[in-house]
């Protein structure tokens, strides 16, 4: 297959010893995954003023995640197509300015609108980045520890979002929730256009439309009905209807892809053990990681009474370990490949789930300290190698599209995570006993994750053979 350079010789070259690259990209990908979680606590706010009803209120945090997860293999495949660094580039000013026109929202429904717009960059930001970052970093060490940072901002930012909401909000006021946005995109559209590399395009691959739109589909609607799942209940006429269209999207697709002769998702690229396992293992890790994180700030909120704000600094143990864990992975992955790695981290995320169900009905909080580190701590310490494993079985066509795959797999195990949690603890007679089901439920995830890991995962960074060779 040909490729086509981006046009110009004036084009910026990439800074492939610098961290500015790094920095770039995850500052737009710190962007995409803050909004997810800082509007949680804005949104009572927000209802209030702008006289939203409850549907509103919903749909306010709904729009931009049913959108973004939908369209992330959309965005992979524009990726591949027409150049990861300008698709990342667009992604990032439609999120930008779609986050400005949220900041000065006049009613709901235009809210709403454009979180809907805020969603679909950040569609187009996610997958880019990990290609991005393969692009900038073509020394396995360098790329390991770009991506043990990279995973680490998500862990950052969605843990964080509830602290900085609840200060933005309690201060300055929700619009600053979207406000932040502003500078932070200006100065990743910038970085990354002065220090990114243009990317290869695969001009000759066709756009598989039938396919995205079923895909598209089938991610939105079983997003959709977990959403859903959380507060209806699994049994709900609605979140019945959602799972079984997202089923019957998902059959399209794979039949559509079965008869394309440009198929979004390459059989080979699905026969791969190692990208097809570690987008599994990147389900569960979320569904047990953002289960934690959501089902511990009910716990601190309605049950123990605190605040927001205070709530962001209970839970930062979990955070603060993110970092610390995947720099030592990044480190640590040349000596010992990937897959020790990514066992040990899940089974210490376990540990430290099974450490909360072990605590009680009502422990006391300097108890869920090391459980919270421990899960922290595991999943990011995990999350570099898996990343590498995924990214590492793609051919380097298929980046974006191997990049998106493995982010729509995570997004549905985090939607799973919370609507299990938050079913579990609504329909559990003892609310104490229906917090340690949900953790005791995350805690099998991980372990799943980690055999899953001693079968798919390559022993050394790299060594496991790309997808269709």
């Amino acid at each position: 297959m040909a490729f086509a350079k981006s046009a110009g010789g004036d084009e910026p070259s990439a800074s492939r010893g610098s961290l500015v690259p790094l920095l770039a990209v995850c500052a737009g990908y710190f962007m995409v995954i803050l909004d997810v979680t800082v509007i949680n606590v804005a949104v009572p706010v927000i209802g209030r003023e702008l006289s939203a009803s409850l549907t509103g209120i919903q749909w306010i945090t709904d729009a931009y995640t049913l959108v973004f997860a939908g369209f992330l293999l959309t965005g992979g495949a524009l990726g591949d197509r027409l150049g990861n660094r300008r698709i990342f580039c667009a992604g990032v000013a439609v999120f930008t300015a779609a986050s400005a026109a949220c900041a000065f929202a006049p009613s709901a429904p235009f809210l709403i609108a454009a979180r809907v717009v805020e969603g679909l960059g950040a569609a187009l930001i996610v997958p880019g980045s990990l290609a991005l970052l393969q692009q900038a970093y073509p020394d396995p060490r360098a790329r390991s520890r770009a991506f043990g940072l990279w995973g680490s901002v998500a862990g950052i930012a969605a843990s964080a979002g509830p602290l900085l909401g609840g200060l933005l909000v309690s201060t300055v006021g929700w619009r600053w929730v979207f406000l932040i946005n502003l500078p932070v995109g200006i100065a990743c559209l910038a970085l990354t256009l002065r220090h990114v590399a243009p990317s290869p395009r695969l001009t000759t691959r066709a756009l598989d439309w039938p396919a995205q739109c079923a895909v598209v589909a089938a991610v939105a609607l079983l997003t959709a009905a977990l959403n859903e799942a959380g507060r209806r209940g699994w049994s709900d006429p609605a979140v019945l209807a959602g799972v079984g269209l997202s089923v019957l999207a998902a059959v399209a697709f794979v039949v559509r892809e079965r008869l394309a002769r440009a198929p979004a998702l390459p059989p080979s690229l699905l026969r791969s053990r190692a990208l097809g396992g570690g987008a599994v293992i990147g389900l569960l890790f979320n569904f047990g990681f953002y289960g934690m994180v959501f089902t511990a700030s009910l716990d601190f909120q309605h049950q123990r009474g605190l605040s927001a704000l205070a709530t962001g600094l209970a839970l930062f143990p979990a955070v603060a370990m993110t970092m610390f864990a995947s720099v030592l992975s990044g480190r640590l992955t040349r000596r010992t490949g990937d897959r020790p790695l990514v066992i040990s981290g899940m089974l210490l995320a376990a540990l430290g789930l099974g450490g909360w169900v072990a605590a009680g009905d009502d422990p006391a909080y300097p108890l869920l300290v090391a459980p919270m580190m421990a899960a922290g701590f595991g999943t990011s310490f995990a999350l570099t190698g898996s990343t590498s494993t995924v990214m590492g079985a793609a051919p380097p066509a298929y980046a974006g599209t191997a990049s998106a795959l493995f982010n729509t797999t995570r997004q549905l195990g985090s939607a799973t995570g919370v609507a299990l949690g938050g079913t579990l603890l609504a329909t559990a007679t003892d609310y104490g006993a229906g917090l340690r089901v949900s953790m005791a439920v995350g805690a099998l995830a991980y372990l799943i994750a980690a055999g899953l890991a001693g079968w798919c995962v390559p022993s050394r960074s790299g060594s496991g053979a790309r997808a269709g060779h």
